[in-house]
């Protein structure tokens, strides 16, 4: 079954390869989405694909790549969605 999830990831996650690594992350299990830098420092992350996939997906966004420092993350399921692809802004 394939579903959506929106995430805000917040700590030390710019300029640390946070969306780079989300996006290598999510292209290996096999997802679209996005993940874009917002202004209050976090980074949003929305992923579409199979439940499984998704799913590991939002817990490694949990810790990130080692350089981020992940003080919480939040998820919801978000309406499914056809994306084509895995892109960062």
């Amino acid at each position: 079954m394939n579903i959506c999830m929106h995430c805000i990831v917040e700590g030390q996650v710019q300029g640390v390869f946070f969306r780079a690594s989300t996006q290598e992350k999510a292209e290996k299990l096999g997802l679209t989405g996005f993940a874009y830098n917002r202004i209050d420092g976090s980074v949003e992350v929305l992923t579409c694909g199979e439940q499984k996939a998704v799913a590991r997906l939002c817990e490694w966004l949990k810790s990130g790549p080692p350089a981020a420092q992940v003080k919480s993350v939040i998820c919801r399921e978000n309406e499914l969605l056809q994306i084509d692809n895995f892109s960062t802004g």
